[in-house]
């Protein structure tokens, strides 16, 4: 499982900063970094006023909660 992290700030206070990720079975970390772009994009339209700050894409470790 691979997991597409990010850290989003509010556009209102910079200092205000949450660690967020997307989970995707079916994809290599090659593919999550070339599908990244489009799927942060949509998740800024569906969560108005956030500022997506950096991102990566990760295996999952193993024992961890999805």
């Amino acid at each position: 499982m691979i997991e597409l992290a990010f850290v989003v700030c509010l556009s209102a206070s910079p200092s205000t900063c949450e660690d967020r990720a997307l989970q995707f079975s079916d994809v290599s970390v090659s593919a999550c970094n070339i599908g990244a772009q489009p799927q942060l994009a949509q998740w800024v339209n569906e969560h108005p006023g956030w500022q997506i700050q950096r991102w990566t894409c990760q295996p999952i470790q193993p024992g961890r909660a999805a």
